[in-house]
């Protein structure tokens, strides 16, 4: 579809606004304390929503109403689990965090078992950070491309220099804050979809209730035991809560914001909050898909486009340029994040070590600047190759993204144990997890929730069977 002048007016001025706010954030003289974790400084409702805003993506806002859409609401279990997995984080991992003055997650293992695990930790979250959201910049593209009717590739680019550009500017205070706007930005777009297409059933929202209750698509708990599924009460409790201890408590994308936080108290705070903050998000994106079932009379499309496909056909000009600003949001909210992330790990797990092990901060800024523009690139080269790539590629490299936060979960609980565990023991124990985990992930049809349970207990006890030995040895 091509847009009108209005909506094109609507989309182009979000974009702008951004950028604006990315130089105005950036404006005056930085530290390079300020630029990778904002001085530490950063209040914690702020925190709150910019860590629900990071684990939001396009894909999420556009595909999530297609879950309820195809089935029913048990896929909520899976957020309670994430609920759980973010209180074991705060009794558990954050108070390792605060111990020191440290700029990443991975300098606790180096406190625990040496250099090489930090750098192998480091270049875990490197690698498959830039891999996975190169392709999710791709999967955005692909989404505005359709929307927008703009080449590919263009596309790509469009979403990833405006991105590169206030990343680079502000650092992670021009992030957090363009969080919350975004957060504003996409959940306003979703609410104005969501009144649009009330507005478009006879009857509304009594409509929408009868037959909802009629058709059995408010089932919410399943208590089977089938493994190859995801809406499961045990995959969602179990496997979610050790999901969540993943990719909230050990990647360096979401420890960044609680490093950053006044205080241990209040970075708690935002983490635990933003767990019931995210389970009402994905129950409102869930009651747009059970809302759109009912406008379509449950007609058999694709499940996972049927949102975009009724923004494309039924939103009205100017509505149109808001929900796409929206989807925009929900994209740069999540590569912000993860550029500021990666430059950061670069800089002081990596570089500086290595190279310059002595550096003052206007140097040290000005490396961290330089990082943030490389790993931009990367993305957007990922992002622009992702179209030559088979798409069960593009699902094995996502799976292998969702598995390694379990991988380094399971070495942080190694260093969490009384008993003292070698370095050589922690890195054997990560190539054995590593090993259970790839077979499970591509050799059975085990379902992804489970991923990060498997990899960290494997992990886990792959490195203190091999410590026993060692020692007894």
């Amino acid at each position: 579809m091509n847009l009108g002048a209005l909506d094109t007016s609507i989309l182009l001025a979000y974009l702008l606004g951004t950028l604006v706010f990315g130089v105005w954030i950036g404006r005056r003289p930085q530290s390079s304390s300020e630029y990778m974790l904002g001085g530490r400084n950063m209040p914690w409702w702020l925190l709150l929503f910019s860590i629900v805003a990071t684990e939001t993506s396009t894909v999420t806002f556009l595909s999530m109403p297609g879950i309820s859409y195809a089935g029913d609401l048990t896929w909520l279990q899976l957020p309670m689990g994430f609920c759980i997995g973010r209180l074991l984080i705060i009794l558990i991992l954050m108070p390792r965090y605060f111990e020191g003055r440290v700029f990443t997650a991975y300098e606790v293992l180096q406190e625990r078992f040496g250099a090489k695990t930090r750098r192998l930790a480091s270049l875990l979250f490197l690698t498959t950070r830039s891999l996975a959201d190169g392709l999710r910049l791709f999967l955005s593209a692909i989404v505005l491309q359709e929307l927008a009717g703009i080449h590919l590739s263009l596309a790509v680019i469009c979403l990833g220099v405006a991105t590169i550009v206030y990343t680079f500017l502000g650092g992670l205070r021009a992030v957090v804050w363009t969080d919350f706007v975004q957060f504003v930005i996409y959940m306003s777009g979703a609410c104005l979809a969501y009144l649009v297409l009330l507005d478009k059933i006879p009857g509304g929202w009594s409509t929408v209730e009868s037959t909802l209750s009629e058709s059995d698509k408010l089932r919410f708990f399943d208590f089977s035991w089938d493994f190859d599924r995801v809406g499961t009460f045990w995959a969602g409790m179990v496997g979610g809560a050790v999901l969540s201890m993943g990719t909230h408590g050990v990647d360096q994308m979401m420890v960044q914001r609680y490093l950053s936080a006044r205080s241990r108290a209040q970075a708690s705070l935002a983490l635990g909050l933003s767990g019931f903050l995210a389970w009402a998000q994905a129950a409102f994106f869930m009651l747009i898909g059970l809302t759109l079932f009912v406008w379509s009379a449950g007609a058999e499309v694709a499940s996972d486009r049927i949102f975009a496909q009724f923004i494309i056909a039924e939103m009205p000009s100017g509505a149109r340029g808001v929900v796409l600003g929206a989807v925009f949001a929900a994209a740069m909210s999540t590569l912000s994040s993860s550029l500021n992330s990666s430059a950061t790990t670069m800089t002081h797990d990596i570089y500086l070590p290595l190279w310059r092990k002595q550096a003052d901060d206007s140097d040290e800024l000005r490396v961290v600047r330089v990082f943030t523009i490389a790993f931009g690139l990367v993305q957007i080269t990922v992002g622009c190759l992702g179209q030559y790539f088979a798409s069960s590629v593009i699902d094995s490299v996502l799976a292998i993204a969702g598995f390694t936060t379990g991988l380094l979960l399971g070495l942080f609980l190694l260093g969490l144990r009384r008993l003292p565990v070698s370095e050589k023991s922690a890195l054997l124990g990560f190539s054995i997890g590593l090993s259970v985990t790839t077979y499970v992930a591509f050799a059975t049809d085990v379902a992804w929730p489970w991923y990060a349970i498997i990899a960290s207990s494997s992990t886990l006890l792959g490195g203190m069977l091999v410590n026993r030995v060692n020692r007894a040895a």
